[in-house]
């Protein structure tokens, strides 16, 4: 087995998305930013990519259900459904105190 592994797949994928005009600002405003900072120009289209990269990098929850894996048929774009209490079944604040919790 060699150290170095498969490589991904690394074939462009074109998106094409539309935005808000105060994003649409704001990505420009970063890539003057970026200019200022680095003395290049970059595109916004160029800067994107490693934006979403950074920002999914960042992103804690997201780190977290990568490692731990989604279970089969999870969907993580659905909606997530609170569980209903079974009969008997409550919150711990809803529950008459035990006898050892009472206070005389």
């Amino acid at each position: 087995m060699l150290k170095l592994p498969r490589l991904p797949d690394r074939t462009p994928v074109r998106l094409t998305i539309s935005l808000d005009a105060p994003l649409n600002a704001d990505l420009k405003f970063y890539a003057a930013l970026y200019e200022a900072t680095y003395g290049e120009r970059e595109s916004v289209s160029d800067l994107i990519p490693f934006i979403l990269r950074a920002f999914l990098d960042g992103d804690r929850a997201f780190a977290r259900a990568r490692k731990d894996g989604l279970g089969e048929g999870d969907d993580p774009a659905a909606p997530r459904r609170r569980r209903r209490k079974s009969v008997g079944e409550g919150d711990a604040a809803d529950s008459e105190p035990t006898s050892q919790e009472a206070t005389p």
